[in-house]
């Protein structure tokens, strides 16, 4: 056995021995192989004895002295080399690795250096446009694409049959067919493929051309980015029509508004005057119609350039792009909404001022209203005043003397039917600010004779006369041409027009649109720059005369204006609501208590406690108290309870502003706005609905509860008995001493005298005192033989009157008695609660009525409970949210608020504040007027 271990052991020793070897091999330069200790480059062999040879060859004898050295086997050998190349392949790996991670390291900084090397680009996301079109663009291209793809497939299609169709030998009729179908189909999509090219290609041209204007504008944004980002400059056409805005809303004895320069288009109806604007603006943005009156409002067109061609409405923050027919739609529509908007009580014609600003490439810097044109003959739809309507609004345009008038003649109609130029002739009779405009010259040249024409673009013609005299052609009579159809067309015409061109009529700058808008607008300038200061100078003496005019009547006020005033209102109104949460809850409880008993007594009253009390015994009138309470509190009572919590919410909030009115700094210029935002939001506050049944569950088990707990709770019935029959007592006083008149007393001290009824009265009264006194508990109606025996005894005294009039006096006598007898009772109960409480319903003294009034008194508690919490969690803040609503409907209803915030004091801090407003804007404009000089 131990020889077996050490032979064991030796091959162990000799396996250590050779590895070891194998790994010096390695780490020398000698290669080891597997087959022997070949020769290397350097000369080293099995015998040498030289170099690491001989090293090598001694530490393998002395790994096994005993055998000598041994070739290993050659498996051994090859999974050596195999390790070899695995190491250096794991070297390889780490060096690529290690060199990617560091060039990627380099690399991301280099990046950021050259990042953080180039210019700051976000301001060029303002400059450029949006990019609608390039989406666009984008878009159809990738249609293009599709369709290509969709050809290609069907071309190989056609070339898969082609060569199915040789190979097989097919040569029937359908498979020609089909052949020539596809071919059809490939033909179709080359010749669609083409006409898209060509289509793309057109817009790509259009987009090299737009890409040019962009980099023009693009460079003057560049430069003009400094300035711009600071300050943005308003052109001036805007800063004027601004100034004209503001007049057009200054209703005053002044009437400085209508003398500031601006163009007003008058014409004949369907005259062309509305297509001579769209001309102007070079865009059709007023609704049409066939003969029928469109113009219904005067229309400001504030005309300035800008890069784009859009249209924007004075009140509005939209702009419409006029170079989309979509959007050209839907101005027009808005147009002739406002229009008829404008138009109430039944006329045709407004006042009302619909204005606009159109900008755009090329377009002349001016201000022109368009009015409805001049009638002579009214339709059975218009208004009675139509026509004269028309006339006055005309004459008042044109009245300003520095308006310019544009006079627009159908050139199509004798010029005698005119009826314009005689307005304009009684406005303007030198002509000092009269443009004349023919219109349709192209349907003139066939109807008319050349030398009328001559006389009317001479002035001869007509008595009228004028600064210039124009002709231009608005159309050809088709609703869907553009303007730039329409000029083309007009281009052409007076360029082959044989009365215009050839003949030589009128002067070349005489005809065309676009000279006359250059007229116009160089004509409007001048006249602004005339007039301007002399305007200015009005405006700050209307100004110091106001001024004057507040310090004398308010020297310690501020000039608050009507929204001014309304938004201080409006803080003290919902600081009132604010103090609303913090009336204490004792102060709540008794105003819901005293509103419930106010709104309940007399039910309780009339509809339970007489009738059961009337009843004739104790049993029978708790039954009955029963019956009536459950039906009152399952239907009535929680309505009921809701309308006198909302009343008293209503009388502690006015009760707060009447409070607020006594005030020291209590502003009575206030009191008709406030009176009016809380009678609104009162009107429409409401309490919740899910209130009711809340309280019909906690009435119905309040009123269940037929036992009264302790002695303080019994004299608060006793007391709140007492007090409700006292109140009672009084107002059957009242109605007896109406109906039986004053006593003995009173008649001796006021002089005063029975009537004749009233003596009658007071005659049954005597009687019926009788029957009661003989009958304290009768019963509340007359017998028929008591109703006999009165009526007999009264005749005896010479009295007649009938049955129904003893019963009308029986009524209040009898209620009289019935409530003095509930008082004694409530005061004999006073002492008898414990009697009550050891005997309950057979107690010697009815109380009955007692305990009915502590039920009531309890169910008004709880309800006045239930009230208040729903008043202070919920309903304060519903009307809050109420009140604020109504005041921001008043905020945006200018009219209400006229009405409501009125007095000297506000109509001249009014027309004082539109006064500055108007000569600020004045003087911004001459300094921007004079700086363009």
């Amino acid at each position: 056995m131990l020889r077996i271990y050490q032979n064991t052991y030796r091959r162990t020793a000799r396996k250590a021995v050779v590895y070891s070897t194998k790994v010096a091999c390695c780490n020398h330069s000698t290669l080891c192989n597997i087959t022997g200790h070949q020769r290397s480059s350097r000369g080293h062999g099995n015998g040498s004895t030289n170099g690491n040879g001989r090293h090598h060859e001694e530490f393998l004898l002395a790994g096994n002295p005993a055998r000598g050295w041994q070739m290993p086997p050659p498996s051994r050998g090859y999974g050596m080399l195999v390790v070899r190349i695995l190491r250096g392949a794991l070297k390889l790996r780490y060096l690529v690795l290690g060199g990617a991670i560091g060039g990627g390291v380099t690399l991301n900084k280099k990046y950021e250096d050259w990042k953080d090397g180039l210019p700051d680009m976000k301001w060029l996301q303002d400059a450029l446009p949006q990019g609608e079109r390039w989406s666009q663009f984008s878009q159809n291209l990738i249609e293009v694409g599709s369709l290509v793809k969709t050809a290609i497939d069907i071309a190989k299609d056609d070339l898969k049959a082609k060569t199915t169709v040789a190979a097989l030998g097919i040569t029937t009729d359908e498979s020609r067919k089909k052949y020539e179908k596809l071919q059809s189909q490939v033909e179709t999509l080359q010749t669609e493929i083409m006409n898209v090219q060509i289509k793309y290609q057109k817009e790509l041209e259009k987009m090299e051309k737009e890409n040019r204007e962009l980099r023009q504008q693009f460079l003057i944004l560049k430069t003009n980015k400094r300035t711009s980002a600071k300050k943005i400059k308003k052109s001036l056409i805007d800063m004027y029509s601004e100034v004209l805005d503001e007049l057009s809303g200054y209703d005053t004895g002044y009437t400085m508004a209508d003398h500031l320069p601006r163009v007003v288009v008058v014409g004949d109806q369907s005259s062309g005057k509305t297509s001579v604007l769209e001309s102007i603006a070079k865009a059709r943005i007023f609704p049409r119609g066939s003969g029928e009156m469109m113009t219904r409002a005067p229309v400001k067109v504030t005309l300035a350039e800008g890069p784009y061609h859009v249209a924007q409405f004075r009140d509005s923050e939209r702009e419409y792009d006029l170079t989309k027919e979509s959007d050209l739609a839907e101005l027009r529509r808005e147009v002739e909404f406002r229009m008829r908007a404008s138009v109430r009580g039944g006329k045709t014609v407004s006042n009302e001022v619909i204005a606009m600003t159109v900008k755009g490439p090329g377009l002349q810097r001016m201000v022109l209203v368009d009015l409805p044109g001049i009638i002579s003959t009214m339709t059975v739809d218009m208004a009675s005043d139509t026509k004269d309507s028309i006339h006055q609004m005309t004459r008042h345009y044109m009245s300003n003397p520095n308006a310019i008038i544009l006079c627009i003649q159908d050139g199509s109609v004798d010029a005698e039917r005119s009826n314009v130029t005689d307005l304009v002739m009684q406005c303007d009779p030198l002509g000092r600010r009269t443009i004349f405009v023919l219109t349709k010259v192209d349907l003139a040249e066939e109807l008319a004779d050349p030398d009328r024409i001559r006389k009317i673009l001479s002035g001869k013609l007509f008595p009228m006369k004028a600064l210039g005299y124009y002709a231009v052609v608005t159309g050809r009579g088709r609703k869907d041409d553009s303007i730039d159809a329409i000029r083309q067309y007009e281009e052409d015409f007076f360029k082959n027009s044989k009365l215009f061109h050839r003949r030589g009529v009128i002067m070349p700058h005489q005809v065309t649109s676009r000279n006359l808008s250059l007229a116009v607008s160089d004509r409007f300038w001048k006249m602004v720059r005339e007039t301007i200061e002399q305007q200015a100078d009005a405006f700050k003496a209307t100004r110091f005369n106001l001024e004057t005019e507040w310090k004398n009547n308010f020297p310690r006020l501020r000039e608050s204006g009507r929204d001014e005033l309304f938004d201080k209102a409006k803080g003290e109104i919902l600081d009132e609501v604010v103090t609303l949460s913090q009336i204490s809850a004792k102060k709540w409880d008794d105003a819901l208590t005293s509103k419930l008993w106010e709104k309940l007594s007399n039910y309780v009253f009339e509809n339970i406690y007489l009738p059961a009390a009337q009843s004739g015994s104790q049993n029978s009138f708790n039954t009955m108290v029963d019956i009536k309470l459950r039906q009152w509190a399952e239907q009535a009572l929680p309505a009921k309870s809701v309308e006198a919590g909302w009343e008293a919410l209503q009388n502690e909030f006015l009760s707060l502003m009447d409070r607020a009115k006594k005030s020291q700094d209590h502003d009575g210029i206030f009191d008709h706005l406030k009176a009016a935002v809380v009678d609104e939001a009162i009107r429409r506050h409401s309490w919740e609905d899910k209130a009711i049944d809340m309280l019909r569950v906690i009435q119905l088990n309040t009123l269940e509860d037929r036992f009264v707990h302790d002695k303080s709770e019994w004299d608060q019935a006793v007391k709140f008995l007492e007090s409700s029959v006292n109140a009672k007592l009084v107002q059957t006083e009242e109605t007896l001493g109406q109906m039986f008149g004053p006593g003995q007393w009173r008649r001796l001290t006021h002089w005063q005298y029975l009537t004749q009824d009233q003596q009658k009265r007071r005659s049954v009264r005597g009687e019926l005192d009788k029957i009661l006194k003989n009958d304290s508990k009768h019963l509340p109606t007359l017998s028929y033989d008591e109703l006999t025996t009165v009526r007999k005894n009264l005749q005896r005294d010479n009295v007649d009157v009938d049955t129904d009039y003893i019963r009308q006096t029986w009524f209040p006598v009898y209620r009289k008695h019935f409530l003095q007898q509930a008082l004694q009772r409530a005061r004999d109960c006073r002492k008898a609660y414990y009697l009550y409480t050891q005997q309950g319903a057979e107690c010697e003294i009815s109380c009955s009525d007692v305990v009915l009034f502590w039920r009531i008194q309890q169910v008004i508690k709880i309800t006045g409970n239930a009230l208040r919490q729903q008043v202070i969690n919920r309903e304060a803040r519903r009307l809050d949210k109420e009140i604020k609503a109504v005041l921001d409907e008043f905020s945006d209803d200018e009219e209400k608020k006229a009405h409501l915030l009125t007095g000297k004091r506000v109509l001249l801090a009014e027309e004082l504040i539109k006064v500055r407003q108007i000569q600020e804007k004045l003087e911004e404009f001459i300094n921007s007027l004079n700086q363009e000089k």
